[in-house]
């Protein structure tokens, strides 16, 4: 009975043995199971809650709200700017040389553009012109533009000390050409005012009674920088006159039609050719495109507070009213830009507005005013006057439009 009773402790003892190690793997199993459910969960939680990093230095008000590069303010900064002197660019005009001129109050130099949420990277003319290896690079329009190619060409040149490795060819034709001979890089500008064909187009001979354009004619200028790598357009102040001439025709056709246009519509017009133009023709996969918005002018200086027969000249303060707009910055007129360029986004390109126009607003000390070369004599009325032939419209350089490349150069590394 006894060995019974034992034989019958054994058997219970070994079943249960059998039981507890099922049991225990079988909870092994569930914890390890829980544990990897926990660490899973919890890294996915922690994932989910680190923020994604963003270079908010290469974002634009389209891309990241909370950092429009756009909106901010001016800082002096006489360490870290000017980004090139004046006397240094072999290949400054004298259209912008202030000081070359006369100018002695140089603080237009000093000024930095600091948008409110984030920082613009400091242009690097090494990183650019490596990025422009074996690539061309064209301005595409008007005396600013061609003002802020002058600023792109001073910028890149002062990085390349060898005077043989750069050079600049200027015939006479539409088309300057700098060359930076050791990335085999083109930096150009093309004179192309008003976008498409007009009796304007001679870069030199182009101050005529009647401005007349061919609304639906843009190849004569088109050919010539359609392949290039990055294209940066501006049209603005050659249509701000309240009707513009539109011509259906060649200008050697005497039966062509003539017919008086008012310029928002005239506008529209030629803007609808352009992105035509670039539709059909450009490499999407290879060319990259901006335009530039409006340059504002500071010709009546009742405008900020100023006396009504006075403007730019002699002033040497910035404007400091958040949201001052001149007259002369037509709303209008931008938005046909905008929507034009919404609806070549639709058709599958991409044109990246640099909208300019807020930050130059401000800079009314930023201008030529009397300091640059005079391309005709002065009558003596005008020497005792120097509004009267002052320079409201281009800029100083070293000055604003290199805050312009520098947002330009900013949109060509933003990813």
């Amino acid at each position: 009975m006894v060995a019974r009773n034992q034989n019958l402790v054994a058997i219970t003892w070994g079943a249960s043995v059998k039981f507890s190690i099922v049991q225990f793997f079988v909870s092994l199993l569930l914890a390890v199971f829980f544990m990897a459910a926990v660490y899973i969960a919890r890294e996915y939680v922690t994932f989910s809650m680190i923020p994604v990093t963003v270079d908010v230095t290469f974002s634009s008000g389209s891309l990241q709200p909370e950092c429009n590069m756009f909106s901010g303010k001016w800082v002096y900064d006489n360490k870290s700017y000017p980004l090139y002197k004046e006397k240094e660019c072999k290949f400054m005009s004298d259209q912008l040389a202030c000081n070359k001129f006369g100018r002695q109050d140089l603080s237009y130099q000093y000024w930095r553009w600091q948008p409110h949420h984030c920082d613009i990277p400091r242009f690097n003319a090494t990183r650019l012109l490596e990025e422009l290896r074996n690539k061309r690079m064209v301005f595409v329009g008007d005396s600013l533009n061609r003002g802020q190619w002058v600023s792109m060409v001073c910028l890149l040149d002062s990085s390349i000390h060898d005077p043989n490795m750069k050079l600049m060819n200027n015939t006479g034709s539409n088309l300057i050409i700098y060359k930076a001979l050791g990335y085999n890089a083109s930096i150009e500008f093309y004179w192309e005012p008003l976008l498409v064909e007009s009796n304007s187009d001679d870069p030199v001979n182009h101050k005529l009674p009647e401005r007349i354009v061919r609304t639906q004619s843009i190849e004569k200028h088109a050919k010539v920088w359609t392949d290039a790598d990055i294209l940066v357009f501006n049209s603005y102040l050659w249509w701000k006159q309240p009707h513009i001439k539109v011509l259906w025709g060649s200008f050697k056709d005497e039966n062509g039609i003539y017919k008086e246009v008012e310029n928002l519509r005239s506008y529209e017009m030629a803007f609808k050719t352009w992105s035509d133009w670039l539709e059909i023709h450009v490499d999407r996969a290879k060319t990259r495109l901006f335009f530039i918005s409006m340059s504002p002018v500071h010709e009546k200086a009742e405008e900020w507070g100023g006396s009504s027969d006075q403007n730019c000249y002699s002033e040497t303060d910035l404007i400091t009213k958040e949201g001052y707009t001149g007259n002369k910055t037509d709303p209008n007129m931008m938005r046909i830009v905008e929507n034009t360029v919404d609806e070549l986004k639709t058709r599958g390109l991409k044109v990246e507005i640099i909208n300019i126009t807020q930050l130059s607003e401000y800079r009314k000390e930023g201008h030529p005013s009397i300091y640059r070369k005079q391309w005709g004599a002065l009558s003596e009325e005008q020497l005792s006057n120097p509004n009267s032939y002052s320079d409201c419209i281009h800029w100083c350089l070293p000055g604003v439009p290199d805050v312009w490349n520098e947002l330009l150069y900013a949109y060509i590394f933003q990813q």
